[in-house]
């Protein structure tokens, strides 16, 4: 899927958006994006160093998903370029509680190193996250709701994209309310 930039956010307007594609499947025991990221090197930010960082200021790729066992909460996987990874869990965007580091290393990143085109930088990432994390053991008939993004709050030029449209006034990506059928 495509994940497009809401024309009618601010910092969205009059700048180069990034190319971002990502590709969902799902086994019984994970669920699997792939990411594609080409961006202007404006967009472009690498500077989180550890995971449970502040992944948002960076160019990164974002994994909101419906907990498929408790509808009232969602968590948020936030990827960087590098695969540093912040995740949590919670009903909205206050009170969220990190998951763990053991929580944190069982979920699987690959990343495809940074390559310079002119003034592109192309990125990869595949992010597989474990039944276990919603503290089930598969996935089997259950439907999985969420929405994916890119956004890059730091770099010189800030953009925020989403796989399914989000009518808000300003970015807000914790909002629920606009989540869809993933897989």
């Amino acid at each position: 899927m495509l994940l497009k930039p809401n024309m009618n956010w601010t910092a969205n307007q009059g700048i180069s958006i990034p190319a971002v594609i990502a590709n969902i499947s799902r086994t019984d025991k994970l669920i699997q994006v792939d990411f594609n990221v080409e961006e202007p090197s404006s967009c472009f930010r690498a500077e989180v160093m550890e995971d449970g960082g502040n992944s948002w200021e960076d160019s990164c790729v974002e994994i909101f998903l419906q907990n498929p066992v408790n509808e009232s909460e969602y968590f948020n996987f936030e990827i960087t370029s590098r695969g540093f990874i912040l995740a949590a869990r919670g009903q909205g965007r206050e009170n969220r509680t990190k998951l763990e580091k053991e929580a944190l290393g069982s979920i699987a990143r690959a990343k495809r190193v940074a390559g310079v085109v002119g003034e592109f930088i192309s990125w990869g990432m595949s992010v597989a996250i474990p039944a276990s994390i919603f503290g089930i053991s598969s996935f089997e008939g259950l439907t999985l709701k969420g929405n994916i993004y890119k956004c890059a709050d730091k770099a010189k030029t800030p953009h925020y994209l989403s796989a399914f449209p989000i009518d808000t006034e300003k970015p807000d990506f914790h909002r629920p309310e606009f989540f869809q059928t993933l897989v």
